[in-house]
């Protein structure tokens, strides 16, 4: 690869660095799991990095090595995904493309309003939330810690994905109607 080339690279790469980390921990759970996939992607793109169609949205590409990468992991370790099915991955996928494709927004904008949506969550929500995606508790983990039923546990962080989703559509940041559970 060209330096030319190899900066380009670098550049695309930590633009849409952090979209990558979110899209793999929309799919995984394992926090090791997820750096060790965003790694692998980083060096299959950096070996493929000629078969990328420049007129192609780079995180699009990404993505798609991504999403190859964790059926990949699914099928090394035998596992069968608990989440992961063609439709889950494609509605993720469909909701990222659609986030990428707003002119003049960066993933850290958007970002940033997935911050300001889970700060205006009422606490007892917030923390569960966070306690789930931000640090990967499982339920039970977050129940047993808050002293809750698991039942009343799942039904707070469904009620809190709900906000979550009213919140980022009334911003115009999700494609379509999607109702979250667990």
């Amino acid at each position: 690869m060209e330096k030319r080339e190899r900066t380009a690279f670098e550049i695309l790469v930590r633009e849409n660095a952090s979209m990558l980390a979110a899209y793999l921990g929309s799919l995984l759970v394992d926090r090791n799991a997820i750096d060790d996939l965003f790694h692998e992607v980083m060096i299959v793109a950096w070996r493929s990095f000629d078969d990328w169609d420049p007129n192609q949205p780079f995180g699009r590409w990404l993505r798609g090595i991504a999403s190859r990468s964790v059926m990949a992991e699914h099928r090394r370790r035998n596992m069968v995904p608990r989440l992961l099915s063609d439709d889950v991955r494609v509605a993720v996928s469909e909701q990222f493309d659609a986030i990428e494709s707003k002119a003049g927004d960066t993933w850290e904008q958007h970002a940033e309003v997935l911050r300001d949506c889970v700060t205006g969550l009422p606490v007892e929500r917030k923390e569960v939330i966070l306690q789930r995606y931000h640090d990967g508790h499982s339920v039970q983990e977050i129940a047993a810690s808050g002293e809750l039923k698991i039942e009343a546990c799942m039904k707070r962080l469904q009620r809190a994905r709900i906000r979550l989703v009213q919140c980022l559509q009334s911003r115009g940041f999700l494609v379509s109607e999607v109702l979250p559970h667990e």
